[in-house]
């Protein structure tokens, strides 16, 4: 591999972890965490998941990939998209 595939197939790598990332981030944090469940509880837990999708795409300007990740290790989430 050269370098440039190299950083290419780490770059990628690291996006499909950068969802779960964010919400271990909110899980681990409990000012956090509190305002979340605040929000779930206000808007449900699917609409507070996907805006906090949109917005790690868009702060990191990313695309969503075809596949997801199955296996997340966030508990916030069960299945997540995961973003190229």
């Amino acid at each position: 591999m050269t370098p440039n595939e190299i950083a290419a197939a780490a770059i990628g790598r690291l996006n499909r972890r950068i969802t779960n990332e964010v919400f271990l981030t909110i899980q681990n944090d409990r000012e956090l965490m509190l305002d979340y469940l605040r929000a779930v509880e206000r808007d449900g837990l699917d609409t507070v998941n996907q805006q906090i999708g949109k917005a790690v795409k868009t702060a990191y300007q990313l695309s969503n990939a075809s596949e997801r990740e199955n296996n997340p290790s966030c508990t916030l989430i069960q299945s997540h998209q995961i973003f190229n």
